[in-house]
């Protein structure tokens, strides 16, 4: 029996552990380390279909052990950061009988991602690009804001009504049908590639500007720019 077939899955393997792990983070409150295991995760993740493209042992299985590896690593690990971080924000007096209940509504977002997953697998127009948010990016938008953020997001007791109508929002970014590009490239010069260069280039400064914060500043650029251009 050939090993190289086993070796696509077994990188993805490490992809749900990375996003186990995250998710162990996640639930002691330590986002920086969640964070750092998704990220993990998702270079796990490219390999993963890079690899078994390359060994040209692509399978059924393989597919569907991808996606329960991403609902955990980019559904269930970022739900349990936002579930810890509602757990110790400041809350508005008369909500504070909801703190014991409230936080659970992050794994709203955990549904959804398993929801965009399964829609992805069964959906052919996402070839060259993408039909609502990608899990990944989803992901990185709540860790990345908790992390650079999340002193700021737990001083003030208005800013639950955000986190949870952001929470509500970013599910259903997952699941909608706004088409938004992906930064493949087949061939390199500006026409054609106007947007992904446009976004690259705006990448940096935010970076510079904002730090790890940023990340999510350019995951909700990123929606925008791909909400503006499909008009």
């Amino acid at each position: 029996m050939s090993i190289k077939k086993h070796i696509p899955n077994a990188i993805t393997c490490c992809n749900l552990i990375s996003g186990c792990v995250a998710t162990t983070y996640a639930f002691s409150g330590n986002a920086e380390m969640a964070l750092l295991w998704i990220i993990i995760g998702a270079v796990f993740d490219f390999f993963d279909g890079m690899t078994a493209r390359l060994l040209h042992v692509s399978s059924p299985i393989g597919k569907e052990l991808d996606s329960l590896a991403d609902d955990i690593t980019f559904g269930v690990a970022p739900a349990t950061i936002v579930f810890s971080e509602l757990q110790v924000m400041e809350y508005p007096a008369f909500m504070e009988s909801l703190r014991g209940f409230l936080p659970f509504a992050a794994y709203i977002m955990a549904a959804f991602s398993a929801l965009r997953l399964a829609k992805f697998n069964l959906d052919e127009r996402q070839a060259l690009g993408f039909i609502g948010l990608p899990t990944p990016a989803n992901a990185l938008f709540w860790g990345s804001l908790v992390v650079g953020a999340g002193q700021w997001i737990e001083s003030y007791p208005w800013m639950v009504f955000i986190v949870v109508a952001g929470l509500f929002v970013s599910s259903w970014l997952l699941v909608s049908e706004i088409p938004m590009f992906a930064l493949k490239f087949k061939q390199w010069g500006w026409k054609g590639n106007e947007v992904k260069y446009i976004f690259l280039m705006t990448c940096c400064p935010l970076l510079a500007c904002f730090g790890i914060s940023a990340f999510a500043i350019i995951i909700a650029w990123y929606v925008v720019l791909s909400a503006i251009i499909r008009r």
